[in-house]
């Protein structure tokens, strides 16, 4: 995340058009804020555009707005997102799903600052800088033929990689407290503290969601949780699978084989036989775990 963080000083003050790429949940939108906030354009509007959220028609419309009737029930003229963020940051979030159509109008915008509404004659200008983002791998989708490669060149001008939040597990903690902090104040609740184990088994979660996972896994423990401690109780049973085990007394007088196999066995019983999900949870590969329960002769 320094990385990040030394590329957002560097972009903000600037006017290129910044490409974000990561999963579904790393914090892009959160991250195109920030480069505006820090940006000469702070003062103007932060306009957000979600390209996958809208049918063709609709989101072009949304974009480069409309003449009246362009279409069925287009009553009146209306401006588009283009000219609502004259001045200021347009973040085109979901780039990846633009059709062929939309993606020609913004390379076209791109190139010379200018579009049409939709219906319209009148060719309009806007003073906007552009800051995508997607989930996608938009060099594979070039490659394929499904996206255009003219407008990622000028969209990749800028490009930065928000990394996954398992390959960051240093930042969990300080996540999970200020969302912990945040959901408190807000469902006025008296939970102030993780424990232990709670963040044991965050850190060994791999969080397919990311950062939003953590905020949505935050936000439910603080109201289901009674006292002034979250615990493991408190949070959804998909993540208290990964709680550590330790022997018990008459346990840990076994002989270490013997250890392991009982604890792939107890393992593998918690997740209901899914060996991928056992061999994440034990910090051993698939095949590494396969062996093992071939060695062992553990039934599932």
């Amino acid at each position: 995340m320094q990385e990040v963080f030394r590329l957002l000083e560097l972009a903000s003050p600037s006017e290129a058009t910044v490409l974000l790429l990561g999963e579904t949940g790393t914090g892009k939108e959160l991250v195109a804020q920030a480069i505006h906030k820090n940006s000469p354009r702070c003062q103007g509007p932060l306009v957000v555009v979600n390209c996958a959220a809208l049918p063709e028609t609709l989101l072009e419309s949304e974009l480069f707005g409309h003449e009246k009737g362009a279409f069925t029930g287009a009553a009146s003229r209306k401006d588009g997102r283009f000219l609502l963020a004259h001045r200021g940051t347009l973040f085109l979030d979901e780039i990846g799903e633009l059709s062929p159509t939309i993606q020609a109008k913004i390379l076209r915008f791109l190139q010379s600052r200018e579009f049409e509404p939709l219906g319209g004659t009148r060719i309009l200008k806007a003073d906007v800088r552009i800051i995508a983002a997607t989930n996608r791998d938009l060099d594979a989708m070039v490659r394929e033929g499904r996206f255009r490669d003219d407008l990622f060149f000028r969209l990749n001008v800028f490009p930065i990689v928000l990394p996954l939040l398992k390959e960051r597990p240093e930042d969990i903690p300080m996540l999970a407290q200020h969302f912990l902090e945040r959901y408190r104040q807000k469902n006025q609740r008296r939970v102030k503290i993780l424990a232990p184990e709670v963040l044991e088994a965050f850190r060994r979660y791999p969080w397919p969601g990311n950062i939003r996972e953590l905020e949505n896994v935050m936000e439910r423990g603080v109201i289901i949780c009674q006292g002034d401690t979250l615990t493991l109780k408190d949070l959804p049973p998909t993540l208290q699978q990964y709680v550590p085990w330790a022997p018990s007394d008459e346990e840990a007088e076994l002989r270490l084989p013997e250890l392991e196999r009982q604890l792939i066995s107890r393992t593998l019983e918690k997740v209901a036989g899914q060996r991928r999900q056992a061999a994440e949870i034990l910090g051993i590969s698939l095949e590494e775990l396969n062996l093992k329960i071939k060695s062992y002769r553990l039934k599932e």
